[in-house]
């Protein structure tokens, strides 16, 4: 048996060889867990970042793994020791230690396609505007013909909610709904603010992949000239901030932004432990879908352009025409709306996936994404069914309606909404 004390120093083991033998009672002495928070400001009196600063203590960091004595030992050590240790992990790929050193960035006026690029790449953290719950106004650099598309259609939709769900929602609901929808005409690179978080190595390798796609780009397509114009403002502003080295930044695996994918819809779909899928979702669905980090997005372009018609739209044929009509309009102004169609390829694992399912398969879920995970959680449990038993009883546990419904979820506040239970909800 083992005991242990949590107001003492002390574990106190039982051991036995064999019960014929004498009992030996052994103790252990071990020193309390302790935790100091390590220096971790950076920031110059002129608002760039002090990168030497930085790199002497990832360097002194380094040292801790073959270190004879504390870490306070090397705090102290001399300097040139240090940055010989610098020099080494810098030249020999051991960059792990500069994870080390967290930075945080107000990025105003970026497009939101690259905030979308930042957002596919692990290791981060972020907060974003969002169009559903702030309109479209003067501040933002939005053509004339896609406000007019948006306060058009914010008014169609507020209307067509309201007579459909106003017993149900309520004003504010039913606005921010309405404004979720009309973003749709809104073009992906619409400028917005973020604060994003993430380490001295990360966004050095960032930078990096940014340089590749602006060096590999087809500057002639519209999408991707913006695109890589927006990259290159973004690494003179990274520099200009002094975050930027050219050694942290070598990228000998010559690695590449990861969101960006081909040929995704000659690749098979998979269902087992992990899992692959491919769909047609627009821009803003990969933008929530973005949220579950530990899932793994990668998009490709369509030849063909389509785009997603709201239910509670597309079941009236006239708007619905007149939504597609409208939206070709923005397209041809060379602007790549939010609610463009595009190829998805999501992989990840299954406890990843029904935890996905936790958070898409609810009333308060953007419709588009709660109807695309609902389709792949039947798909997946249909693969499951001659493929893994075992699996395949365990998935039927999530298959009987949203979240609410899971034996493992406990609702914080109950929507008493029925067709969003039953997830058959027009919006």
């Amino acid at each position: 048996p083992f005991f242990f004390n949590d107001t003492a120093t002390t574990e106190i083991y039982t051991l036995s060889l064999h019960d014929a033998l004498p009992i030996y009672r052994v103790e252990i002495v071990m020193e309390d867990i302790k935790i100091e928070i390590l220096p971790n400001l950076y920031l110059k009196e002129d608002g760039t970042f002090d990168l030497e600063k930085a790199l002497q203590m990832s360097g002194k960091i380094a040292g801790l793994c073959y270190a004879k004595t504390s870490f306070h030992d090397i705090l102290e050590e001399d300097k040139d020791k240090t940055l010989r240790r610098i020099e080494n992990t810098l030249h020999n790929g051991h960059h792990s230690v500069y994870d080390h050193i967290w930075i945080s960035f107000y990025i105003k006026n970026i497009p939101k396609i690259l905030a979308m690029v930042l957002n596919n790449e692990k290791q981060y953290t972020t907060s974003e505007k969002s169009l559903r719950y702030t309109p479209i106004d003067d501040s933002l650099d939005v053509s004339v013909e896609e406000k007019k598309a948006y306060y058009k259609w914010l008014e169609i939709m507020k209307d067509k909610i309201g007579t459909k769900y106003g017993e149900v929602f309520s004003k504010t609901k039913i606005k921010t709904l309405a404004q979720e929808n009309a973003r749709s005409f809104i073009s992906v690179f619409m400028p917005t603010q973020m604060v994003y978080s993430t380490t001295l190595r990360q966004i050095n390798n960032l930078c990096s992949f940014m340089q590749n796609y602006y060096v590999i780009s087809n500057k002639d397509d519209s999408f991707e000239g913006k695109l890589a114009t927006s990259m290159g403002a973004m690494m003179k502003e990274f520099q200009k901030l002094n975050v930027l080295d050219d050694r942290l930044m070598g990228n000998d695996k010559n690695r590449n932004l990861s969101l960006f994918g081909s040929n995704l819809g000659d690749k098979k779909n998979y269902f087992g432990d992990l899992y692959e899928v491919t769909y047609d979702g627009t821009y803003a669905e990969l933008a929530q879908a973005q949220r579950h980090r530990t899932l793994d997005y990668q998009m490709e372009r369509k030849k063909d352009k389509s785009y997603f018609v709201p239910p509670i739209i597309e079941s009236d044929p006239a708007l619905a025409t007149e939504w597609l009509t409208d939206m070709m309009k923005i397209s041809n102004l060379n602007v790549t709306p939010i609610g463009e169609m595009i190829t998805i390829r999501e992989s990840g694992s299954y406890q990843n996936f029904i935890l996905k399912c936790k958070e898409r398969l609810c009333s308060n879920a953007q419709l588009e994404i709660m109807l695309q995970t609902r389709k792949t959680l039947l798909e997946y449990m249909d693969a499951l069914k001659e493929s893994n038993p075992v699996l395949y009883e365990d998935i039927k546990k999530y298959s009987h309606g949203a979240r609410c419904s899971f034996p493992d979820y406990v609702c914080p506040a109950d929507c008493k909404f029925k067709e969003g239970k039953t997830l058959v909800r027009k919006i």
